[in-house]
């Protein structure tokens, strides 16, 4: 398990010392350079930022409608499988599918949202040409996917609450708002850590939905780090600057996911 895990984390750290262009005769050392020049690009910055936006705002949405799904399924009394079944169903489809619905959905002019909204005389943004609107839609596409596996982790979260804390709770007159905050929140805590980690973790890798979305257009308004890497090795052909970019979304997205879960953990430890 060591060698498989270990193995291709220490490659890329290897071929990302070394100026290697693929199909190159030689491979020339290069020592941090090309971290270096990573580092000074603004395109780099650039794809950083808009990964970062994009990563915390699907995962603030997946986890806000994920939350409020899983309870109204918790208090649900009949029929819980039926609706989960339905909320589940765009995590069934596969990503590149549902992306290209999406896309027929969002497409200008006659797309079936722009279709609707002619019929009644308003006139549209350029959904998936005007950056902003891009952005918005890559990280709504992401949440109408990812948005039911938060449901389920936290809704199967929910089935082990001890209910005579609530019961307590309501006994000593707390409000709805006032047990979610202090009752339910504080015990869900290390399924929250877990489940936005693992979103912050794949959204980081983020590039399928995007890539058939939008091409990390208009321009480079949703190009990523990830979609920043793909261009540099499949693309350009530049695999240790690919590998350093690669070592690089590493250190970020590790340094990320443990500050969120110190900072979750001492608030939990507070309560």
């Amino acid at each position: 398990m060591a060698v498989v895990l270990l193995w291709p984390l220490g490659y890329a750290v290897y071929l990302s010392t070394f100026d290697y262009h693929l199909g190159s005769p030689g491979m020339r050392f290069v020592g941090l350079a090309n971290y270096a020049q990573l580092l000074s690009e603004a395109r780099f910055w650039q794809s950083l930022w808009t990964t970062i936006g994009i990563a915390f705002g699907s995962v603030a949405v997946e986890f806000g409608l994920g939350f409020a799904l899983a309870l109204a399924l918790y208090r649900l009394t009949f029929s819980t499988r039926v609706f989960m079944i339905l909320l589940f169903l765009p995590h069934i489809i596969t990503p590149v599918v549902a992306t290209l619905f999406l896309k027929w959905i969002l497409t200008s002019n006659w797309g079936l949202i722009d279709a609707t909204l002619a019929t009644f005389n308003i006139n549209p943004p350029d959904w998936l040409g005007n950056p902003m609107w891009a952005r918005v839609c890559v990280v709504l596409a992401d949440a109408w996917i990812f948005t039911p596996f938060v449901m389920l982790v936290l809704y199967a979260a929910l089935q082990t609450l001890d209910q005579a804390q609530i019961e307590a709770a309501k006994i000593d007159g707390a409000g709805s708002w006032r047990i979610i905050r202090h009752v339910v929140l504080p015990s869900l805590v290390p399924v929250i850590v877990f489940t936005v980690s693992v979103r912050l973790m794949d959204v980081f890798r983020f590039f399928d939905t995007i890539y058939v979305l939008t091409g990390g257009g208009p321009g480079t308004a949703t190009e990523t780090i990830t979609m920043y890497t793909y261009q540099l090795g499949f693309q350009l052909l530049q695999v240790g600057k690919a590998s350093a970019l690669g070592i690089i979304t590493l250190v970020i997205v590790a340094a990320i996911i443990a500050t969120f879960s110190s900072v979750l953990q001492r608030g939990y430890g507070r309560n």
